[in-house]
Order: C-alpha cells, then sequence, then structure tokens
C-alpha cells in the first residue's frame, strides 16, 4: 500500500486536521467573536481530564480527576484566554499587544502575537519571574521591559500605557482585565461537563490573582443555562499561605493585609472570585508550601502528571479539605492544574531524586537496582 493511501485510510478521507476542532470555533456560541473574527489557533484547548485513581484512594476521594491545562500549546492554562484576546486584537486592526507578567501570561502573549504577526511587549517586574517563562516569551519575539518594583507596578504601567491620558493607539491590553481573556477561560468548564456528562460537583482550582475562578464559574453557568447540565458545582480556591488576601471559607484574615493586596492583579478579579465562592457556597482557603509542594511530588509519583508547582495547589487543598470531612469524599471532584511542571524547573531539580552512580555492565546497573 501506498504511503498516500495509508494516510487517507487513517484519515477516513478528511482533509488534515478536520478531526481537532479550533476551541474558538466549537464553543462560538458562548463567546463574543463573530465570522469577522480571525480563527487564530495553535492548538489551544482540549486538555486532558485524568481520573486520578492512585491519588484519590491516597486522599479517600475516589472521584477525584485532574484537568491538565500544562498541555496548552506555552504549557498553561492561559492560552485559552490569550487566543481569544488576541484574535479579537486582531479583528480591530491593532498591531501590538502589552502585558504585566510574571511568566505565563508573558508566554502564551508571546507565542500568539507571535502567530499573529503582531508586535509583543512584556513589562515584569525585575527579578521575579522564572527562567522557562521568560525564555519562553524572548524565544518568541517579545520585547522585555524589567521594572522596579511588584507585579502592581507593572500592571499600573501597561494600563497606563493603553487606558491613561497618553493612550497608545493600536496597542493591546491582554492581562485578564481584558474581558475576552476571562471569556477564553471559562472554555476549562466546558470541557470538563463535556468529558464528565455532567457538571463536576467540586471544582478545586489554584488562586493567583483570582481571574481564573471566576471564569470557571461562568463556563458552568452558561451550561446550565442552555441546560446541558443540570447542577453546578461547588467552587474551592486555593492559594499558598502567605499569599493575600488569605481567605478562610467565608472569612477574610489578617485585614491589615487587605488594601495592598487586592492590588495583586486587579482587584475586580478578587470581587468576581468572591461572588464566585458565595454564590457555589463554596470556599478560598490557604494552603501551606509544605502541602503544595508534597502535593506536586505526588501528582508525578502516583499520577505521572507534572505540574508546575502553583498548579498543585488544587490537590493540595481538596487533599486537605477532605483530611477535616470538610466535603464529600464521595463526590465527583475535579482539580485545575494550570500550568506544565517545566515552567519552573529549578524547584523541580530541587525535588528531583539523584542519579545513582553504577559501572557501565549488567552486573553493574543490577547490583545498583538491588537486584
Amino acid at each position: 500500500m501506498q504511503g498516500s493511501d495509508v494516510r487517507r485510510q487513517l484519515g477516513g478521507g478528511r482533509p488534515p486536521l478536520s478531526g481537532r476542532p479550533r476551541l474558538l470555533e466549537r464553543y462560538r456560541s458562548f463567546l463574543p467573536i463573530s465570522d469577522s473574527t480571525p480563527r487564530l489557533s495553535l492548538g489551544e484547548g482540549f486538555t486532558p481530564l485524568v481520573h486520578a485513581r492512585a491519588l484519590g484512594r491516597a486522599i479517600g476521594c475516589p472521584l477525584l480527576f485532574l484537568k491538565v491545562e500544562g498541555m496548552n500549546p506555552t504549557g498553561s492554562f492561559k492560552d485559552r484566554g490569550m487566543v481569544l484576546a488576541v484574535a479579537r486584537a486582531m479583528e480591530a486592526g491593532d498591531g501590538a499587544l502589552i502585558c504585566a507578567s510574571t511568566g505565563n501570561t508573558a508566554a502564551s502573549a508571546a507565542a500568539y502575537g507571535a502567530s499573529a504577526g503582531m508586535e509583543v511587549v512584556v513589562v515584569l517586574p525585575a527579578g521575579q519571574i522564572a527562567a522557562g517563562k521568560l525564555l519562553q516569551a524572548q524565544a518568541a519575539g517579545a520585547r522585555v521591559v524589567a521594572v522596579e518594583g511588584n507585579f502592581d507596578d507593572a500592571l499600573r504601567v501597561v494600563r497606563e500605557i493603553t487606558g491613561g491620558s497618553e493612550e497608545r493607539a493600536g496597542v493591546r491590553l491582554v492581562n485578564s482585565v481584558n474581558p475576552d481573556r476571562l471569556a477564553g477561560q471559562k472554555t476549562g468548564a466546558f470541557e470538563i461537563c463535556d468529558d464528565l456528562g455532567r457538571a463536576p460537583d467540586y471544582l478545586a482550582i489554584p488562586v493567583g490573582n483570582a481571574a481564573n475562578i471566576s471564569a470557571y464559574w461562568a463556563g458552568f453557568r452558561d451550561y446550565r443555562r442552555e441546560r446541558f447540565v443540570d447542577s453546578l458545582p461547588r467552587m474551592l480556591g486555593f492559594q499558598a499561605a502567605g499569599a493575600a488576601p488569605i481567605v478562610i471559607g467565608r472569612r477574610v484574615d489578617r485585614p491589615e493585609t487587605i488594601a495592598t493586596a487586592i492590588r495583586i492583579g486587579d482587584p475586580a478579579s478578587w470581587d468576581r472570585a468572591v461572588r464566585a465562592r458565595d454564590d457555589s457556597d463554596g470556599r478560598i482557603d490557604a494552603v501551606s508550601d509544605e502541602e503544595i509542594l508534597d502535593a506536586y511530588r505526588d501528582l508525578a509519583r502516583h499520577e505521572g502528571i507534572f505540574c508546575e508547582p502553583a498548579s498543585a495547589a488544587s490537590v493540595a487543598g481538596v487533599r486537605k479539605l477532605a483530611a477535616e470531612g470538610a466535603i464529600d469524599r464521595g463526590g465527583t471532584i475535579v482539580c485545575v492544574l494550570t500550568g506544565h511542571g517545566m515552567k519552573d524547573p529549578d524547584t523541580a531539580r530541587r525535588n528531583a531524586l539523584q542519579p545513582i552512580a553504577a559501572p557501565a555492565t549488567r552486573d553493574g546497573v543490577r547490583a545498583a537496582l538491588g537486584w
């Protein structure tokens, strides 16, 4: 059989790539797009929903599932929203993208900007971005500006550039304050429902600048409104202890830090996160660095899933609530893992087992292994 015949048989006579729909096309009825919106795609979305049987047994939650967002093109959930934000910028005739970032947003904006043929500018707080993420942005040709200060300062600068009194025309801000970013990110909720055939009982997700939890909640509500599902999950958000605002259940601790803390990202994102928590009868809680790293290691060693350390906050939080009896262990629980482990190779290196030294012989390797 000739090579072309094999390809034709395997493909069923379909044109190339027809078996994988584009994310914006699949969910277009839920998104702010039209026939004039460019059909931009790097193959984002359609990430695995993995039944974590071994880890679920260890935690005591047999219906534990993992939404592995590190399988997106740039290795993080950011691609879901970025593809829509950049497509809409193209539609409007913008020539450049700008964002403040400590990592994943920069990598995603740079990749989609490159695909769209647009200039990309990343403003980051000096010394506060993981090497793997910075290299992604630089490899895709982004112009990186490091400013003195923190993420809040970087975000303030880019917002002033794109929306201040001296607005730079044709430059699109693509941080999560951009509503198209949030609209794209809610497609993760659609996929979870599609794969499960229903909404989960709980959706656990890391809380950084608090935008993603509200995006998922909006997605679940959209699906119920259209009667694709009959129920809504309880939303569980988890953040590292020491990040702020620290919210325990429905109570905010350390109120003296809130005025500063809510400016991590967009204050409106925090407000939306709180509404998602309250409307779903959920909670936002803190987990320690040790709990997060334990979950990070267990995900790789029990399930073979290598995630960005911060992503493991969702699993660490579920483990904590299960141990406290604060959730129904028999419920269907989905933990969102927001990024790939290679985003932070330094943490991986520190937690890796050291190679076993052995002579280059069969007997030497067997002896080293204790075989």
